[in-house]
């Protein structure tokens, strides 16, 4: 059997709503997410997308379809989905008429202590320094 090949979509949302939701800000957790659902379910994540406020008919969304080399589009959550897309509804019909799943992971969300938004906040404030995440 072929493997399922997975888009992963996490929301682009601005630094400045670290403290007030700190998982929408964090498209590496978002992604770490989508990463440990695909792997437990025995899937290839092959694509990562960054989105804020896209139209369900990007281009950018199907690019990755129409070469073959996703099969289904996955985010951690809902609130993911409604802040990356201008229209969830619009997408998952747009995935329907495709042929293409939408899914959620439907996990509970990391919890963001102090020191961890600290962490998210040098990651996102100084990628053109050379810093690594680490």
């Amino acid at each position: 059997m072929d493997d399922v090949r997975v888009a992963a979509i996490a929301s682009l949302t601005p630094l400045e709503e670290l403290d007030s939701d700190p998982f929408l800000v964090d498209t590496r957790g978002q992604h770490a997410v989508c990463a440990r659902w695909a792997d437990d379910k025995g899937y290839v994540l092959a694509r990562q997308l960054f989105c804020y406020g896209i139209r369900p008919d990007h281009a950018e969304l199907w690019a990755d379809v129409e070469a073959g080399t996703v099969d289904l589009f996955v985010a951690a959550n809902e609130r993911v989905l409604a802040r990356a897309l201008t229209s969830v509804s619009g997408f998952r019909a747009e995935c329907e008429r495709r042929g293409v799943r939408v899914e959620t992971v439907g996990l509970d969300e990391p919890p963001y202590d102090t020191a961890a938004k600290a962490g998210v906040h040098r990651r996102l404030s100084m990628p053109t320094a050379g810093y690594d995440g680490s």
